[in-house]
């Protein structure tokens, strides 16, 4: 349960729309909460800088943070970036040197601010978790510490666009996200230019989705903002959090390992939340955490945060799958160094007789419909509505798969199996998909981890090479960072596939891999009988004020056309539409996903996503309509996009886009 405080040691005042001027003559607007008498007794800065508009957005969440830390001493400035929300400009791409100039600019534009202590901490959860990463690699002088929650080090590797070389569905899916998020106008009641904004900002909005695609190997594009590229340009103090049920698991592990006695970790259950309001539970007092590590790094206050553990995760115990479960079980595990001595490696032979501890023969081949994976759920799930994986069962059954025996005691992981294979495949091109699995014997079946390469990258992510068939390769596979212990009774299994959808693109052509050898590596734990750390319980500030207009709903369901034979994975998410009670906009939109394949045709993939966005006030409405759709054919990925907008009944803006991408090594 959340407790929700208002008592504080400081008493809050709140500056709505503060300006903050760039050194080009761009305004950014940002909402600040600060202890009332910061003027006379200056507090240090804490910036979240992101573009999900503070008026509307992220204002639930918002409103049930930054008053909290404010209310500890804390000036607490959340901007948008320039082109969104209330701020001026326009944003080009993601994570751009314009954005990351502009958050050195913005600290240090409050490092001078009377207020200000002159100390600055940066924070903020997804793309606000990875641009105070890349701010830090840029090194401002007031910023001294971080705090980055479900966030990457590595843009290639491990974010939305590609995983292991292989395109993501959720690149077509997140450039239907911004190409809708930044439709959006600056509001009415803090802007008086705010129609012209608009426009300019409609004239001006990319279709991102076909720039990403484009950059299929691992280029100068992608080293741009990935800190992996030069970790001791960090000096900042860090601490990272992440989540087994989110796919931004891997960064905690890689920061704590690459930044020994700077950074400090905390993996939950959590999905793509922060950690004080993330499901599944248990959850965590985030925003107190958060306030010990700002004390000690922004204040020099002495409270021992330095020597907390480097690494502490929560390792979940076999439970029956559920993919909108509010809580999982475990055990709170603190690793005082990381990578832990108390993780041993473990091998496992891929063999006939299934994954077992003697090395064996082995003759199998992989070769998977095109609509496996429906099951996968999202790359980020937010919430309960079935985003989290389904039972494996059904996907295990079109898989290749080995199982151990049935455990005779419990087999605890924390850290990333590594899957080595020998294999040959009868195409030049083909995806391999390796899903760890925890089998109950009742023959569900929970994922614990997965891993996906595109073969072409077998040797080199920045430079693929194409297979020739049927000669054999060593192949290896990182899956991601798990912390899991198996029941005795129930089998371990890794499931191979080629195919993955839609959470991976297909691969052109129908492949099949051979395997004459195969291991894998375990890193096994000795897990923990209770919890080695504790955190205070979940609290935040007030929430927000409002009233429901009229009601939403969701649904996620997979449909099979007896006709033709296609399966198509629909996604529907209704908002509510909602007033804020104390400025009067009222927010809501719509989201459709459709995701069909045939399971024959790797070529009949095609994606088709809608995005609505609503605001009004009184008399005063807007509404803007993004729709994309992407298909492939052996050759090329083709997407278009329409871009439309209301002012009350009139069409004020009407935009298409059509993109054809060449695949290189795809």
């Amino acid at each position: 349960m959340t407790a929700i405080r208002t008592d504080f040691p400081h008493r809050v005042v709140e500056t709505p729309d503060m300006a903050i001027p760039m050194p080009d003559g761009t305004t950014l607007s940002a909402r600040v909460w600060m202890p009332e008498d910061a003027g006379r007794n200056p507090v240090p800065a804490i910036l979240e800088y992101i573009p999900y508009r503070k008026r509307d957005g992220t204002l639930p969440r918002d409103e049930m943070m930054h008053p909290w830390w404010a209310g500890h001493g804390y000036a607490t400035v959340r901007v948008d970036m320039r082109g969104n929300g209330d701020s001026d400009g326009l944003m080009h791409d993601e994570y751009t040197e314009t954005e990351l100039q502009d958050a050195c600019d913005v600290i240090a534009w409050l490092a001078a601010q009377d207020w200000c202590s002159g100390a600055v901490g940066m924070m903020g959860k997804s793309w606000g978790g990875f641009n105070c990463l890349q701010t830090a690699f840029l090194q401002p002088p007031a910023l001294k510490a971080v705090i980055s929650v479900c966030s990457t080090v590595d843009r290639y590797a491990d974010d939305v666009h590609f995983k292991g070389g292989c395109l993501l569905g959720e690149n077509i899916g997140w450039g239907a996200v911004m190409l809708s998020y930044s439709s959006r106008p600056p509001d009415p009641a803090l802007r008086q230019g705010w129609r012209q904004t608009w426009l300019d900002r409609l004239e001006a909005n990319p279709f991102l989705a076909p720039v990403w695609a484009a950059h299929q190997s691992r280029d100068a594009y992608w080293q741009h903002g990935s800190v992996c590229e030069d970790y001791s340009r960090i000096t900042a103090k860090v601490l990272s959090f992440g989540g087994w049920a989110d796919n931004y698991m891997n960064t905690v592990s890689h920061l704590v390992t690459n930044l020994p006695g700077q950074a400090k970790g905390i993996v939950g259950p959590w999905v793509h939340q922060y950690p004080h309001t993330a499901t599944p539970g248990p959850r965590i007092g985030f925003l107190q955490e958060a306030l010990r590590f700002w004390d000690r790094w922004l204040k020099g206050i002495e409270n021992g945060a330095e020597d907390d553990p480097a690494y502490r995760a929560y390792m979940l115990d076999s439970e029956p799958p559920d993919s909108s479960t509010p809580a999982r079980k475990g055990t709170w595990l603190a690793e005082a160094d990381w990578p832990t001595p108390r993780t041993d490696d473990r091998v496992l032979h891929l063999t006939g007789a299934g994954l077992t501890g003697d090395a064996g023969p082995l003759s199998a081949v992989v070769h998977t419909p095109q609509h496996h994976g429906l099951y996968s759920g999202e790359f980020f799930p937010m919430g309960l509505n079935a985003e989290m994986p389904a039972d494996q069962a059904p996907e295990d059954a079109m898989a290749t798969c080995f199982d151990t025996a049935p455990l005779d005691a419990p087999l605890a992981l924390l850290g990333a199996p590594r899957l080595r294979l020998r294999l040959s495949s009868d195409a030049p091109r083909a995806n391999l998909v390796a899903r760890l699995c925890d089998v109950a014997p009742d023959g569900s079946s929970v994922r614990i981890c997965h891993g996906m390469l595109n073969l072409t990258h077998r040797d080199s992510r920045a430079h693929p090479t194409d297979l020739t068939p049927g000669v054999e390769v060593d192949v290896d596979l990182v899956l991601d960072q798990c912390g899991y212990r198996l029941a005795a009774g129930h089998r371990l299994r890794i499931a191979l596939s080629t195919t993955y959808w839609p959470f991976i693109w297909p691969a052109a052509h129908d492949a099949a891999l051979t395997l004459s050898a195969g291991s894998l590596t375990l890193p096994v734990h000795p897990g923990a009988a209770a919890d080695e750390c504790h955190f205070e319980p979940p609290e935040t500030a007030k929430p927000w004020a409002h009233r429901t207009v009229s009601d939403g709903h969701a649904t996620r369901r997979i449909e099979e056309d007896m006709l033709t034979g296609t399966r198509t994975l629909i996604v529907e998410d209704f908002s509510s539409d909602v007033e804020n009670l104390d400025h009067g906009l009222v927010t809501g939109h719509d989201l459709t996903e459709r995701w069909t394949i045939h399971p024959d045709d790797p070529l009949s993939a095609r994606s088709d996503i809608r995005w609505e966005q609503r605001l009004s006030r009184g008399d005063w409405s807007v509404r803007t309509v993004a729709e994309t759709q992407m298909w492939a054919d052996a050759a090329v990925l083709h997407m278009t996009a329409t871009l439309t907008a209301w002012e009350g009944e009139e069409i004020v803006f009407h935009r298409d886009y059509t993109h054809a991408v060449p695949r290189n090594h795809l």
